[in-house]
């Protein structure tokens, strides 16, 4: 990518958010990460709602990093918007939990997930898998090209 990419992470668990920053600053990577803390947030900043409605404050992000398990607006119900929604749908989706579940694994990649990841246990586990992310969702992965409907 020509310039840093927009990675929104969308996690509940302020602990995870700040792991997950932290890993990003332990890999020295110079993405610009928008945070959501809730599903409801997550969708608020996707569609442009309230106080996300400056598109150049708050541009649509070029990577969704989701968690699952959330209070009221959950991962899945994320997932099934984004891929529901036109304008959104080609954003990759890397779900990034603690589940284990196959169920949950099963149902993320029914509704579109691009990639399904469980949060490292290790700091030093989770640098890397940041560093993976990187490496593959914005470096080597060739996006999908854009529609009508991106250019309305």
């Amino acid at each position: 990518m020509s310039k840093p990419a927009v990675i929104l992470l969308v996690d509940d668990s302020r602990m995870d958010v700040e792991l997950t920053l932290d890993a990003f600053k332990e890999a020295r990577l110079s993405n610009r990460i928008e945070v959501s803390y809730s599903g409801q947030e997550a969708l608020d900043y996707l569609f442009g709602n309230e106080h996300f409605a400056d598109r150049n404050r708050h541009p649509l992000p070029d990577l969704i990093l989701l968690d699952l398990k959330m209070p009221g607006v959950d991962g899945f119900q994320v997932l099934q918007r984004i891929k529901g929604t036109p304008l959104i749908k080609r954003i990759p989706v890397v779900i990034l939990t603690s589940s284990k579940e196959e169920g949950d694994r099963a149902l993320s990649y029914d509704i579109g997930a691009n990639s399904y990841l469980v949060k490292p246990v290790a700091f030093t586990g989770f640098v890397e898998v940041v560093r993976q992310i990187e490496d593959y969702w914005l470096t080597l992965n060739i996006g999908a090209p854009m529609t009508a409907d991106d250019s309305a």
